[in-house]
């Protein structure tokens, strides 16, 4: 099936044929609200978007051309900066919008490829643009570097910004600009694919900034920006060195994640969470492909492993806040972060119950497009939220249409066309919360109270403002291009991770100790134990003498890396003792199998 690069479809109520029931008057009611709430929000959330862009927009002082400001928020939260992440997923959906015809958009574009040629040069705390500072997760507004303590390195941002950016670049090809496509877009997208190939595989801090592990949100961005870079470089006559190896590889990673009911979203690290994280949903909105089927491989929207992940991630969140006290199974609820959170007091997220929206207006775009909805022991339960009565099978449109049960066309099990309705009726539903709790003014913030629905944290959050966009547009039948997952969403049979390219670095501290202490070395890598002392590093006290009081310890670091890192002194009764601030900072030679020595004092 060919697709149009910005699709528009009718909703699927107005597509089926034949018998039909009347909808209950309840429904019509709060359609009618949620269209007029969704016409008045579309206006603020763009103007928002807009006004938080450097150098025109009206709350983005100082900031550069194209340079996205993730809140005009100054002071508790300070958000005055321009995160890669936020940037990249804003852009995207301008591009987007672009592509669908809003050509006024163009040189907003334009300023935000070259600011972020820009920003691939800066030097950081997470290295330059060869050693790792691609994963830095942001800069001031003028495009320099933020030198203060941060969970870094993070490594979906390069993953993301090469995905808006190939839409873009697409879309000059489309428009006979390949030049430019191949001049002025493919070098930025080159080098972020460049860090995605090399660092794939190594632990990083997920989207919200706080566990540093493998993260499922950062996987599932990298899969998808080496498919679509692979296919825009042969467009272009140029190179993706990797980008076809690594794929298939991180997609067969990816399966790693699933648990079986669920997405555990961070692996590899130990941080007391269950796992379900509003993090597996924005993968799947990420991800989703137009042209694809309801793939598990994927986890595209409608897949079972995506509904039923959705269904124990907004399950996680029922009992938790006030405003969702009496809201039944099957009902919209109001989306956080995760189960656990502690940010602000752990609230819903406007960002998080819209992406909740937008991927059942995917999976139903997904649906339309098959012409069938397949349930099975995954995804029943998901389904039965909303139409207890349901069972396994595979339901078409060509069937006949439940009604109520006062009505003589009442049939046994639900229809294609009932169960369209009830995935909408719900995905309405999260855009009613949002409404609920979104003042006169429309402006949305981070995050709102758990208890009152009182915006809370950050104000007009560009991210929070692209969010509403997307989720609304879907809702519309307008989605983006396809990335091509229907070709590459076969993972390999076995799982291979690329040969180590680590450097040796040997810790010196010269550190007196009383009978009893030992030291340690800590640090913000996994190979460092991510900052926990039961996980540190034991150094040896084989050549301590009192005239030099050494201990030291061999570690193998990947190579051309920055990291943090202390050292500690343990008790046999247990008892931590940290040397004195700042942290300590070092960067690993280039070369795999290099060496490097460090030479340090307890202080």
């Amino acid at each position: 099936m060919k697709l149009s690069p910005v699709l528009r479809v009718l909703p699927s109520a107005l597509l089926l044929v034949g018998a039909y029931c009347t909808p209950v008057n309840h429904y019509a009611k709060r359609q009618s609200s949620i269209t007029d709430f969704i016409e008045s929000e579309a206006s603020v959330s763009i103007n928002g978007v807009l006004a938080n862009i450097g150098s025109d927009g009206t709350q983005a002082p100082g900031a550069a051309p194209g340079i996205v400001v993730a809140s005009p928020s100054m002071s508790d939260p300070d958000y005055f900066f321009t995160w890669i992440r936020d940037a990249a997923l804003t852009y995207k959906a301008l591009i987007e919008r672009f592509i669908d015809g809003e050509s006024s958009l163009q040189q907003l574009i334009n300023d935000y490829v070259s600011s972020q040629a820009y920003l691939q040069t800066v030097p950081n705390p997470s290295g330059g643009p060869d050693t790792g500072g691609l994963g830095e997760a942001k800069f001031y507004v003028n495009m320099t570097a933020f030198l203060g303590s941060w969970g870094r390195p993070q490594r979906d941002g390069p993953a993301l910004r090469a995905t808006a950016l190939s839409l873009y670049a697409n879309w000059l090809i489309s428009n006979g600009q390949e030049t430019l496509a191949a001049e002025s877009v493919w070098p930025v997208i080159a080098k972020d694919l460049a860090y995605v190939v090399r660092y794939w595989n190594q632990t990083g801090f997920d989207l919200w900034e706080e566990v540093n592990g493998s993260s499922f949100f950062t996987l599932s961005a990298q899969h998808r920006a080496l498919v679509e870079g692979a296919a825009l470089a042969a467009k272009i006559g140029q190179m993706c060195d990797g980008c076809s190896d690594a794929a298939p590889q991180i997609l067969c990673f990816l399966e790693s994640f699933w648990t079986g009911s669920y997405i555990d979203s961070n692996i590899n690290v130990n941080d007391g969470r269950t796992g379900k994280d509003a993090n597996s949903v924005l993968s799947s909105i990420h991800t989703f492909d137009p042209a694809a089927a309801c793939t598990d491989a994927t986890f595209q929207p409608c897949s079972s492993r995506a509904l039923a992940n959705l269904k124990e991630v907004t399950d996680s969140f029922r009992s938790i806040y006030g405003i969702n006290n009496g809201i039944p199974q099957g009902q919209a609820v109001a989306v956080g972060r995760y189960a656990e959170d502690v940010y602000f007091g752990g609230n819903p997220w406007y960002l998080t119950t819209l992406a909740v929206a937008e991927q059942l207006y995917d999976a139903i775009y997904q649906w339309d497009q098959q012409g069938s909805i397949t349930i099975d022991s995954v995804s029943l339960p998901f389904f039965q939220d909303l139409l207890p009565s349901i069972t396994t099978g595979t339901y078409t449109p060509t069937q006949s249409l439940i009604c109520p049960s006062n009505d003589t066309h009442t049939t046994e099990s639900p229809s294609y066309a009932t169960i369209i309705d009830a995935v909408r009726t719900y995905a309405d539903g999260y855009i009613a919360v949002v409404q609920k709790y979104t003042p006169t003014t429309g402006a949305l913030a981070e995050q709102y109270n758990r208890d009152t629905g009182t915006p809370l944290s950050a104000r007009d959050l560009t991210w929070s403002y692209a969010a509403f966009l997307t989720a609304t547009e879907r809702r519309a039948g307008i989605v983006g291009p396809t990335w091509a997952e229907p070709n590459n969403n076969v993972a390999p049979d076995v799982c291979t991770a690329p040969p180590a390219c680590n450097a040796r670095v040997t810790f010196n501290v010269r550190a007196t100790t009383t009978f009893g202490e030992n030291v340690f070395v800590v640090g913000q890598l996994t190979q460092l134990g991510n900052w926990r002392p039961d996980s540190a590093v034991p150094l040896s006290a084989s050549q301590y003498t009192s005239d030099d009081p050494l201990w030291f310890a061999d570690v193998e670091i990947p190579a051309s890396t920055v990291f943090e890192y202390k050292y500690i002194r343990i008790s046999d009764s247990g008892e931590v003792t940290w040397e004195s601030d700042p942290n300590r900072s070092f960067i690993t030679p280039e070369g795999c199998g290099s060496s490097a020595t460090i030479q340090d004092v307890w202080r």
